[in-house]
């Protein structure tokens, strides 16, 4: 029964050695210092020499060390009774010295060539009928300094080392100390409390009695007095270093010790409690009684670890499965439709894993419309890149070679669509980042099932992909239509749209308040006539009188009927003004133009003047613009500015052109040198606009920003509404069929179905991990019952 008991335990071990099992096996565990005699007890116990030996750290890496007892034949005994056999090895060494050999050898492979230690055991069964069944695990000395070329902190990893190995509940802790050190500064002893402190567990080793200072004795550590354990203290007195170098057999070297413990007059009382003899049967009835202890810890853990390494196993599938054609193809039937519904379920927020960290699926495409595409869209101004010349200039193109009585409406639809054209680029990259967030979605719908089959996964992945790239072409064109659409037909009938009358009439009753303008270099008086400050209050009063005198119209559809109503108001108030004057100069008769010391215009020039954007309605003779010019410098000290050719050229004093020169006084209005100067839309003064130019200008803008809100909130819902249509919906309602037509073809089955090498390989270990366990748990049953029929 206890031979049973260590046999299983040590078969369970190398089982679970190869296999990297979780089970932890009652176990003894060798600790002390460097130089303790940890090695020379264990040789002791077996009875040869075969651990390395040496000055400084010699054990760097784990001894799990397997005695086994053997029977020998007494009818055919064989050629060798002792042997050792290493689990990495199938060989078996009858020559302890070759034992020696390959642990060097072995430690110099994984721990390297310097003083490094390493965590990766070295199992080593031994087979004598010398010794008893145990199981011992030889670590590393502890040490305190680095010495030679040993790492700066080997004494740290020693200590994690040992820690990690007398820290299991199952393990009987062998701590090995010597006795010419005061036990105080034992290091295992320490070591041994820190995880065992009430000393349940744990088997003190005394060596080096035989080298105690005369008169000295550890008789009251191995009575228990001085530090008390539950399983006591044991003596024992190793070979020494000339014995060992004089090749002293282990048989004299245990008579000896023999002798030593009956003839000490200290120890003579307690001999039969002490030396290596009496420590192998104490390990081996320790050692059996921790496993019948553990055994139903050990049962309840095998449980628990076939449970988890058949779930793992399932979560692998079943590898039988794959030879069936039929089998193969509902697989991949059931496999395409679960990546369906998890895309699916992504897309409209009702998958079971919704992350609570941050957006996903659905909601990532919301987040793109509401807040992405609406700020982008609500960031553009409605006339942020058109500033007053450019509206001027629109307006005066589209009126051609005739002066304009009103604001043109083609000026309006010329200045209006570009600035529909801006709210393209914004709906397009919408486009592109749902189709992206599509993609995103596409590749996270992954089962842990699926990503066994790494081509399918692909497959999946990339019919998937082509799908939403097939659907993102027609839904940018039904993006762009519907731009292109807002820009072909500008429906100012829009109940939402701002009447242009209404604006006239607001700015009407309203005129703004500017100031006027300096005078200009030729000393001409703007818009034909001349401001006259003793006279504002009587203006003002015209002014008024003429705004109230004529209703604001608010049903117009037009902005020529605005400007038409703005032009009537107008005309009254010049004509009323020009009559102010007249009566006030009824000596000066009215004339085209003046200079800045004639009298002002007539009411029919102004009229003129403010409709036809002209200066006056017939060129002025030469004459009388040379007088002007001389008159102009004499009085106002200004010189013209041009080109001077008076009285120079005579081809520009004579002919048809003799008449036609500025009202400066030179002929700067015909210099065909000069003509790219006088087609540019910004006139001599610079961007001053006037007044009429002014009204003008913030009619045009009042109606484009208007019209400009009406076709964003439009684009705003339609743009959302047609990706969902095109892209989102209609991949949704597709994915599952695509995936059925491509894939579905026996002939890819076994492809697509081919399993990642290394889950293979995860599968075959975990199978032979469950396989391992169940049988470690009938053979701890067996044992069980063998032993409740002893009883």
């Amino acid at each position: 029964m206890d031979s049973d008991l260590i046999n299983v335990v040590n078969k369970l071990q190398d089982t679970f050695h190869n296999l990297g099992g979780e089970l932890d096996m009652p176990q003894l565990v060798v600790v002390g210092s460097q130089s303790a005699g940890k090695s020379s007890v264990l040789e002791t116990i077996v009875g040869r020499d075969f651990l390395p030996r040496g000055s400084g750290i010699v054990t760097r890496r784990p001894l799990v060390l397997q005695l086994i007892h053997s029977s020998v034949p007494e009818d055919n005994p064989p050629p060798y009774t002792e042997w050792g056999q290493f689990l990495h090895l199938d060989k078996k060494f009858t020559d302890f010295e070759e034992i020696r050999k390959e642990i060097e050898q072995e430690t110099f492979r994984v721990a390297g060539q310097n003083k490094g230690i390493s965590k990766l055991p070295i199992s080593l069964r031994i087979y004598s009928p010398n010794v008893l069944d145990l199981t011992l695990v030889d670590l590393p000395g502890l040490t305190k300094i680095p010495v030679g070329d040993q790492p700066s902190d080997i004494e740290r990893q020693i200590r994690n080392l040992v820690s990690e190995y007398i820290s299991k509940a199952n393990s009987v802790i062998l701590a090995v100390s010597p006795a010419n050190v005061d036990l105080a500064n034992s290091e295992s002893l320490k070591l041994a409390r820190s995880v065992d402190p009430q000393g349940r567990r744990t088997i003190g080793v005394l060596t080096k009695l035989d080298l105690m200072d005369a008169g000295t004795n550890a008789l009251d550590i191995l009575t228990g007095r001085v530090y008390p354990l539950k399983l006591g203290f044991i003596g024992v007195v190793n070979r020494s270093q000339q014995d060992i170098n004089s090749a002293k057999s282990m048989s004299d070297a245990l008579e000896s010790e023999t002798e030593f413990f009956k003839n000490h007059p200290a120890y003579r009382n307690i001999a039969h409690k002490n030396g290596t003899k009496y420590l192998a049967q104490t390990l081996n009835k320790v050692l059996m009684n921790h496993i019948r202890d553990k055994l139903p810890d050990m049962k309840a853990r095998l449980n628990t670890l076939m449970g988890q390494a058949q779930q793992e196993l399932n979560s692998f599938g079943d590898a039988a499965v794959y030879g069936d054609k039929n089998q193969q193809g509902g697989l991949i039937l059931r496999l395409m439709t679960q990546f369906a519904r998890d895309f699916i379920s992504s897309i409209e927020g009702t998958n079971v894993d919704i992350s609570t960290k941050e957006l996903s699926g659905g909601a990532r495409i919301y987040y793109i419309f509401n807040d992405v595409f609406g700020n982008a869209l609500l960031s553009l101004h409605a006339t942020q890149n058109l500033d007053n010349q450019d509206i001027r200039t629109a307006i005066r193109n589209s009126t051609g070679p005739r002066p304009s009585l009103f604001v043109p409406e083609v000026a309006f639809d010329l200045l209006v669509k570009p600035q529909i054209k801006l709210l393209e680029a914004p709906s397009l990259r919408c486009v592109e980042l749902v189709y992206e967030e599509l993609v995103k979605i596409c590749h996270n719908c992954s089962s842990v099932e699926l990503q066994r089959f790494p081509r399918l996964h692909a497959q999946i992945i990339d019919v998937v992909s082509d799908l939403l790239r097939e659907r993102l072409g027609p839904t940018s064109d039904y993006t762009h239509s519907l731009i292109d659409i807002q820009a072909a037909y500008i429906n100012t009938n829009h109940p939402a749209f701002i009447s242009g009358s209404a604006i006239a009439a607001a700015q009407a009753q309203s005129p703004p308040k500017i100031q006027p303008p300096p005078r200009p270099a030729s000393a001409e008086p703007l818009n034909g006539h001349a401001h006259i400050d003793d006279e504002e209050d009587d203006l003002s009063d015209d002014n008024t009188s003429s705004t109230s005198a004529i209703p604001p119209r608010s049903d117009s559809r037009s902005v020529s009927s605005t400007v038409h109503d703005r032009s009537r108001t107008s005309a009254s108030k010049v004509i009323k003004h020009s009559k102010h004057i007249s009566s006030h100069h009824p000596s000066q008769p009215p004339r085209p133009h003046s200079s800045a010391g004639s009298s002002p215009p007539s009411a029919r020039e102004t009229f003129l003047n403010l409709f036809f954007g002209q200066n006056g309605t017939a060129p002025v003779p030469s004459s009388v613009a040379a007088d002007r010019s001389q008159s102009s410098v004499s009085q106002t000290g200004i010189i013209p500015i041009g080109k001077d050719v008076s009285g120079e050229d005579p081809s520009l004093t004579a002919g048809i052109m003799s008449g036609a020169r500025g009202l400066d006084g030179n002929n700067t209005a015909y210099d065909m040198k000069s003509l790219g100067r006088h087609i540019e839309a910004i006139p001599s003064d610079g961007s001053r606009l006037t007044m009429r130019e002014e009204m003008e200008v913030n009619l045009i803008r009042s109606l484009i920003t208007s019209y400009f809100a009406i076709v964003r909130q439009t684009i705003l819902d339609l743009v959302p509404k047609a990706i969902m249509h095109f892209l989102v919906n209609h991949t949704s309602q597709q994915v599952q069929n695509r995936l059925v037509a491509s894939l579905y073809k026996p002939e890819l089955f076994a492809e697509m179905l081919n399993e990642d090498e290394t889950l293979v390989a995860e599968r075959t270990r975990v199978k032979a991990l469950l396989d391992a366990y169940k049988e470690a748990f009938k053979t701890l049953s067996d044992v069980n019952v063998k032993g409740s029929f002893l009883v």
